[in-house]
């Protein structure tokens, strides 16, 4: 039997780290449209139903606009979708699950939609649902516990398939979204009968990573922050048989690219070798792509003044450039006599020279501003 394993859909979430308000926009839109490209996955090959590990949408209170169009796509995948509450959108009294607009939307446009709210087995025509829903954002026991007390025999043979959202131990959100629930909604999956479990479905963590022989965490299926050390991006296509390891296949499912680059100026003329690396990186294109630049190393006033007029090109094109500056600014002797041997403006060269002298301070913050201002005067003048 086959289903697709996904979770983090993290529909609604404001990216308001996006400035340009329109390019903001187009990142939010990328999180419904991955919904489509999902359902495509899923029909492709064969699955029998999708499964979101948590975290459907980013709040627990999303605005009717992002309801409506959730369950709008949602509705147009025709095929079954069993989802749990994550962190983000959790359950509990008078959650946005059992909010009579959400209730109205789903049964209009998404009927095959089914929020489990419940830990119970849920037992459908090919396969048993073990869903371990977080009704708290916070929740300190393992949400996984009910599972140890159950009688398997009443399923039979078919495969078992569990949901749960929250970090196993030593491996968390924390390195990878920002966040960190600290010992809250651990999931404890080594105390699980994993002998009567054929897959674990796991959410809340962005990153696709496979940790155990049945466990996975299918990651966010649009990425939605600078990648460390993971795979975010996919859905994973699972073929279960009861008794048998699953097999788990990551399907590509992200759009829009994001992109951690570094990049050391040895010398003033390396600016073009910069132009090169990111014309690489995005492929020359526009609007589909969010960069975090490190740069290092050093250069003259005049190459710094070409970075700057390179950079809000880069800007334009860019969803976003994170710019992370280590430049030292390194006058040439050239620059230096520009301006601290200007006969025609000797307030000028009084003032340069003074600036030049600071930016050698041991002081960081002192040389940082003075090395600023010197920019400043080499560009006027």
């Amino acid at each position: 039997m086959v289903f697709l394993h996904t979770a983090d859909w993290q529909v609604g979430a404001p990216h308001a780290r996006v400035e340009d308000a329109e390019k903001r926009a187009l990142v939010r839109r990328e999180r419904q449209a991955v919904i489509g490209r999902l359902g495509a996955v899923a029909r492709e090959h064969g699955a029998a139903f999708i499964v979101v590990a948590g975290d459907l949408f980013d709040s627990p209170r999303p605005d009717r606009a992002t309801v409506s169009a959730a369950c709008s796509a949602i509705g147009a995948l025709g095929l079954p979708v069993y989802v749990i509450p994550g962190n983000h959108d959790h359950g509990g009294p008078d959650s946005l699950w059992e909010q009579p607009f959400f209730l109205q939307e789903r049964a209009a446009l998404a009927p095959d939609l089914h929020v489990l709210l419940r830990p119970e087995p849920l037992e459908l025509e090919h396969a048993v649902l073990l869903p371990c829903p977080l009704l708290r954002r916070h929740e300190p026991q393992d949400t996984t516990a009910w599972i140890r007390g159950l009688d398997f025999a009443n399923f039979g043979s078919k495969p078992r398939i569990v949901l749960a959202h929250g970090s196993v131990q030593d491996f968390g959100p924390a390195g990878d979204d920002d966040e960190s629930d600290g010992a809250s909604n651990r999931l404890e999956l080594e105390r699980l009968p994993l002998d009567e479990i054929d897959y674990l479905a796991l959410g809340d963590w962005h990153g696709m990573k496979q940790v155990g022989p049945k466990a996975w965490y299918a990651g966010t299926p649009e990425p939605d922050r600078f990648p460390r050390n993971n795979e975010p991006g996919h859905g994973l296509v699972v073929t279960v048989e009861r008794g048998s390891p699953p097999g788990v296949e990551a399907i590509k499912t992200g759009h829009l690219r994001w992109h951690n680059l570094e990049f050391d100026f040895t010398d003033d003329a390396d600016l073009e070798q910069l132009e090169v690396l990111l014309a690489e990186a995005t492929r020359a294109r526009a609007g589909e792509d969010l960069v975090r630049l490190t740069l290092r190393g050093s250069l003259g006033m005049s190459a710094r003044a070409g970075l700057e007029q390179r950079l809000e090109t880069w800007r334009a094109r860019l969803l976003r450039l994170r710019l992370h500056d280590q430049l030292r600014l390194n006058p040439s002797t050239g620059e230096m006599e520009t301006l601290t041997q200007r006969s025609d403006a000797p307030l000028a060269a009084r003032i340069a020279t003074r600036l030049l002298e600071e930016s050698r301070s041991s002081d960081p913050e002192v040389a940082a501003t003075a090395l600023a201002a010197l920019r400043e005067l080499h560009a006027a003048a």
